[in-house]
C-alpha cells in the first residue's frame, strides 16, 4: 500500500461514524475534475506514509474512533489491500471503501470476506463517457458488473456522481439513474474548484447552480429509496 495522506478525525467521510480517513497514492483514472492531483499524478506525489505508523494510531483509538476511511486515489489498484484492511478490522473499526469501481475482483473478494462495511463507488458518467470523463480508457463492463455486485452485496452502499457544469449534463443524470436502477442510495454531489484540480483547467470551473440541484433533486429524488444533494 501506498499511502500518501491520513486525517485522523472526520465527522462527514462515513455516514454515522466517527472515522480517520487514509488517503492512497496512485489512481488509475484521471478525472479532470478530480481535487486530489497531489494522489493522483506522480510529479506531484509527496512522501508515503509507513503503514505501521497508521495501525499504531489506530490502535490507541480504538474505542474513540468508530471506522475507518480508505479512500485515495484509487485503494483497489493495490494488490495488497485486502491484507491491509484486515489489520484494521482486527481492532474493531468499520472499514468504508471509496472506489471508482474500475476493479470488480477486489471489489468482490474484500465483500466476500467481509472486510468492508460501507462501499461509495463513483459513476463518473453514463458508460458511453467514460473515457471523456476519466482520461482514462476504461472497460465499461467492469463498472457495470462493480454496480450490480454492490447492489446484491448485502453491504451498505452509496452510488455517486460530482456535476460538473459543461461536464456533466441533467441528461447524464437520468442516464446514471438508468445505469444504477434499483439501487438504494444515490448522491449527486457538486464541484467546487480548487487549486489543486488535475486539469488546470478546470480551475475557474464551475459546478451546478443551487436551482440546478434542486430541480435534478425533484426529478430523480423518487427513483431512489435515499437520493442526497451534496450541495
Amino acid at each position: 500500500m501506498k499511502i500518501g495522506g491520513f486525517q485522523k478525525f472526520s465527522l462527514i467521510d462515513y455516514p454515522g461514524k466517527i472515522s480517520a480517513v487514509i488517503f492512497v497514492q496512485g489512481c488509475n483514472f484521471r478525472c479532470h475534475y478530480c481535487h486530489n492531483r497531489d494522489l493522483v499524478l506522480p510529479e506531484y506525489f509527496s512522501k508515503t506514509i509507513p503503514e505501521e505508523e497508521i495501525i499504531d494510531f489506530l490502535s490507541l483509538r480504538k474505542g474513540k474512533l468508530q471506522g475507518v476511511v480508505i479512500t485515495g486515489g484509487e485503494p483497489t489498484i493495490f494488490p495488497d489491500l485486502p491484507d491491509f484492511i484486515y489489520k484494521i478490522k482486527k481492532m474493531g473499526f468499520y472499514i468504508k471503501l471509496d472506489t471508482n469501481g474500475s476493479n470488480p475482483d477486489m471489489l468482490s473478494l474484500l465483500i466476500e470476506r467481509k472486510l468492508v462495511d460501507f462501499v461509495a463507488m463513483d459513476i463518473k458518467a453514463p458508460v458511453e463517457k467514460y473515457g471523456e470523463i476519466t482520461g482514462a480508457s476504461v472497460d465499461k463492463n467492469k463498472i457495470i458488473q462493480s454496480i450490480d455486485i454492490l447492489k446484491n452485496s448485502g453491504v451498505h452502499y452509496e452510488f455517486r456522481t460530482t456535476v460538473v457544469k459543461g461536464l456533466i449534463s441533467e441528461i447524464d443524470l437520468y442516464r446514471i439513474a438508468n445505469l444504477i436502477k434499483g439501487a438504494v442510495r444515490y448522491a449527486v454531489q457538486n464541484f467546487h474548484p480548487v487549486e489543486t484540480v488535475v486539469n488546470e483547467n478546470f480551475k475557474k470551473q464551475e459546478g451546478y447552480s443551487k436551482n440546478q440541484l434542486k430541480d435534478i433533486e425533484k426529478k430523480l429524488k423518487s427513483k431512489f429509496p435515499q437520493f442526497i444533494v451534496r450541495a
